[in-house]
């Protein structure tokens, strides 16, 4: 995994994206940014079809990758965090069964055509702006959605 940041220089290093689309979470905290606006921070989660990203050639994979620090410079000043993920194979999933036993498995929650493959979190004053901003990442293999993050207070 590897950490999206604010710098471009961070972005793409080392990084295994399995899919390409993004989903944009939820609405929450109230931290003032300079000039004193609320602002709202938004999970971005990045979806796609993680077999057309294996079978990706070169030239794809570092369009991809282009088009994250692309996303990354452009929007670093919104940026809180991010990460790749690995691929499903990889997953772990923990249920309870009827007894309130927990249950570990190997693989995702679900089968699922399109596979969570990262997110970011971003800060924006409502969901229109985090709109504008999550069209910008790159989502070849899949597509996006947003919601905002929710505070408990």
């Amino acid at each position: 995994m590897s950490e999206i940041g604010s710098s471009s220089e961070i972005i793409g290093r080392n990084c295994r994206i399995h899919v390409g689309t993004c989903v944009v979470v939820s609405e929450g905290s109230k931290a003032e940014p300079m000039g004193g606006n609320q602002v709202s921070e938004y999970l971005v989660l990045i979806y796609g079809d993680e077999q057309q990203w294996a079978t990706a050639d070169e030239a794809t994979t570092q369009s991809v990758m282009d088009g994250h620090n692309n996303f990354g410079a452009k929007h670093g000043a919104s940026l809180r965090g991010g990460h790749a993920l690995e691929g499903t194979p990889t997953a772990t999933s923990l249920r309870k069964d009827a007894a309130g036993q927990v249950q570990v498995t190997d693989g995702p929650f679900a089968e699922t055509k399109e596979a969570l493959g990262g997110f970011y979190v971003i800060e924006a004053e409502n969901l229109d702006a985090a709109l504008a901003i999550a069209q910008d990442i790159p989502s070849n293999f899949g597509g996006l959605e947003v919601r905002p993050i929710r505070v408990f207070d």
